[in-house]
């Protein structure tokens, strides 16, 4: 390249590598997040949970282990340190914390008290696709005697 001098190319491709590994780096650090489901036993499948067996929800004794079924995402997650799950087995919660591999470094866990609105409450304003692409807001769907709007989660279709 003319005009630029050998010394600065030489530093810019070490920034440039040192740069590469720093993120490479990174993608082994833990990722924050909030993940919603229910604490089930480690022993369960995530299909088992999906059906809501019973086998998930039995208290197995000291020692066995709790895990968090994302329910609309149908994954599993191992929860690290397991004091904050201790007696919720089958509750359903909210968990914050950071995800490293397949386990939840748990920040705090919260009891999933409700979903949604509470009824009389006016819902936020939204734009979202429907079925057919055409954008819908909450002021295209509202009728006369006001507007019901239903939402399937962990639906298969």
């Amino acid at each position: 390249m003319r005009g630029v001098p050998m010394r600065s190319l030489t530093g810019a491709i070490v920034l440039l590598s040192a740069a590469s590994l720093s993120l490479l780096a990174q993608k082994g650090m833990a990722d924050p997040g909030t993940w919603s489901g229910v604490i089930i036993n480690s022993g369960c499948t995530a299909d088992e949970a999906f059906a809501e067996s019973a086998k998930c929800t039995e208290k197995r004794g000291p020692g066995s282990k709790l895990v968090l079924y994302d329910d609309t995402t149908r994954q599993i997650f191992a929860l690290e340190p397991q004091d904050q799950a201790a007696g919720h087995l089958g509750d359903s919660v909210t968990v914050d914390g950071a995800l490293q591999g397949e386990a939840i470094q748990v920040t705090s866990l919260k009891l999933l008290t409700g979903i949604g609105l509470s009824v009389g409450h006016e819902a936020p304003d939204f734009s979202l696709p429907d079925q057919f692409g055409h954008q819908q807001s909450l002021a295209t769907l509202k009728g006369k005697n006001g507007t019901v709007l239903l939402f399937f989660r962990s639906a298969d279709w």
